[in-house]
């Protein structure tokens, strides 16, 4: 019997997080190749450190032309990325920095599994969905993600000129019964613009978002808040720490209350299914959610490299399902082709719709016109339902 009162932790970072300024960049890459083949291919890794980008990995387009032309944007593409999110520091600028590109033509070796459907890579994925938010994800990861969205766009519209772009968040929420009531702490580190700012200063002005985002209620007297904890926060960004693409996976996905593959997403093509699978698995739990067959779902799929269909299955609805597991695992595998192919045409990966995915998680986002956050869609509950 799992247990019911608890009190559980997830933490978020900030688009101008040194390592999501890094998978920012890497997914603008991918986005910038998509946009010219659907079937481009791309494992583009970014590291960032004081006025310096370094890019490197493999990309494939149908002609060696093709792959140098797209090579010579690569510096626009890093500088355009780091001006969006706002970095005019004297150590970390978008003018000013260095960008090293050494991307290179994708493995043969690795691309003859690609081009029959097979898997880039063997491994685990898993996808997870629960009844704690509207969005069927955990209250923790998805509020702390919510405060540091809040804060960025009152800092880009220019309501909040003090605040800077690096920032972390993070939510301890009491859940009572299985269900989150109340805000235990809130911990908010956020980049400001000048040294005299106080801790108290900083809270004045963050405190009011964060309340607005959070439910109501969950703020009590009891809460304890530390914002700015160490004190001064100005210099920030890749030039006070270094940056690396693929370094924030529980940030990406579920703040911790699920299992993780160990695969990164940010800067790999479709074909990879680190990415692509762990969407499907997203996708699937969060359908057996809202199809009502159960409250919680935990999600794994595994892969062979070169090999099309996957291994296994699995499917864990931690004692709340209606029907019983392995009924679930035989109807995911009936209502959705899980071959690397059939994942991406089915949700339609095949898009340049990967850099808005870099920062405050790839999940419990909404679909988007475009097909971004496509794994987010509740279209395959009834198809689920009626395989059952």
């Amino acid at each position: 019997m799992s247990r019911k009162n608890y009190v559980f932790t997830s933490e978020s970072v900030s688009e101008g997080h040194p390592d999501k300024v890094c998978d920012r960049i890497s997914d603008a890459i991918l986005d910038a190749f998509l946009t010219q083949e659907k079937n481009a291919r791309v494992a583009c890794e970014t590291f960032a450190t004081t006025n310096r980008v370094v890019v490197g990995g493999e990309v494939g387009l149908s002609s060696p032309e093709r792959v140098t032309e797209m090579l010579g944007r690569v510096e626009d593409i890093v500088r355009d990325c780091v001006r969006d999110i706002g970095y005019e520091q004297d150590e970390f600028h978008w003018k000013t920095l260095q960008v090293h590109n050494y991307l290179h033509k994708q493995s043969a070796h690795i691309a003859q599994g690609v081009d029959k459907d097979g898997a880039g890579d063997q491994g685990i994925m898993f996808g997870y969905a629960c009844r704690e938010t509207p969005e069927l994800m955990p209250a923790p990861i998805q509020y702390s993600h919510a405060i540091l969205r809040r804060l960025a766009e009152v800092r880009k519209s220019g309501a909040e000129p003090t605040l800077r772009p690096d920032a972390k968040s993070q939510l301890s929420l009491r859940y009572e019964d299985g269900k989150p009531v109340e805000v235990t702490s809130i911990v908010l580190s956020t980049q400001h613009a000048f040294e005299s700012q106080t801790s108290a200063d900083v809270r004045a002005i963050v405190e009011p978002y964060i309340r607005e985002v959070l439910p109501s209620g969950w703020i009590t007297e009891k809460t304890a808040w530390h914002v700015n904890p160490t004190g001064t926060f100005v210099i920030g960004g890749p030039d006070g720490d270094a940056g690396l693409t693929g370094r924030k996976i529980i940030v990406d996905t579920y703040g911790g209350a699920a299992p993780h593959g160990g695969g990164a997403f940010s800067g790999k093509d479709p074909t990879k299914v680190d990415r692509s699978a762990a969407y499907a698995a997203r996708y699937l739990a969060k359908n057996v959610v809202a199809s009502g067959m159960a409250d919680r779902c935990t999600l794994q799929i595994s892969y062979a490299i070169g090999v099309a269909q996957p291994l296994s299955i699995y499917v864990d609805t931690h004692g709340t399902g209606s029907v019983h597991d392995s009924i679930i695992e035989t109807a995911v595998a009936k209502v959705m082709d899980l071959t690397p192919s059939g994942i991406r045409k089915h949700l339609g990966l095949d898009r340049p719709i990967y850099a808005r995915t870099s920062a405050y998680g790839h999940f419990g986002r909404t679909p988007e016109a475009d097909g971004g956050f496509s794994w987010e869609r509740i279209d395959l509950a009834e198809a689920l339902k009626s395989a059952v």
